[in-house]
């Protein structure tokens, strides 16, 4: 697994990147959080990212964030702030795992397996949303087709829908796309 180490501190980013190592990760990059961490992340496309801060400042946690939205990946964060407010930022910035007090080599590998395990279960949910808005969407519309089909051609519901499919079924498109062209034309035409 390739590893991206955001640390201020030399010393101690040393310490974790051999920890990580003798675990059997690729450490791919260690940078500072002063850095481009987006940028960083397209350019060394880690599987993981491992922050450890004494104190995680707003600028990067807006870089975690837009990690999380454009190139998500499993987030592990240590720091020393161990209260509600620091937490609940960094979760809702992106953060898979967020540890209070400091790095134990032995606890690596266990806290990743949860960060990834966590990861893996949010896009899950966030492909399900995803899914489940995109076909919301699309029902919309046909309905709305259904609609417009029923006031124009003075078609009942079902007589509408039949329309819709056999259109799609003869030109081989989704009953969306057919639903969306009709929507389309008769706001055109009026």
């Amino acid at each position: 697994m390739r590893v991206m180490l955001v640390d201020n501190d030399r010393a101690r980013s040393a310490l974790l990147d051999q920890a990580l190592r003798d675990a059997g990760y690729d450490v791919v990059a260690r940078v500072s959080s002063q850095s481009d961490l987006y940028r960083e992340v397209a350019q060394h496309q880690p599987d993981i990212i491992i922050v450890d801060l004494e104190n995680p400042d707003r600028d990067t946690l807006e870089h975690m964030r837009s990690i999380n939205r454009n190139q998500p990946k499993p987030i592990v964060m240590f720091s020393a702030q161990g209260d509600r407010d620091a937490i609940a930022s960094a979760i809702s910035a992106g953060v898979s795992a967020y540890v209070v007090d400091g790095v134990d080599p032995k606890r690596i590998q266990p806290i990743i397996n949860v960060a990834v395990a966590r990861f893996r279960e949010y896009l899950a949910m966030r492909t399900e949303l995803e899914d489940a808005k995109s076909q919301l969407a699309e029902r919309k519309v046909v309905e709305r087709a259904k609609g417009l089909l029923m006031k124009r051609r003075s078609y009942s519901e079902e007589e509408a829908f039949a329309a819709m499919r056999k259109l799609a079924m003869d030109s081989n498109k989704r009953l969306a796309d057919i639903a969306e062209a009709i929507v389309q034309t008769i706001d055109l035409i009026g």
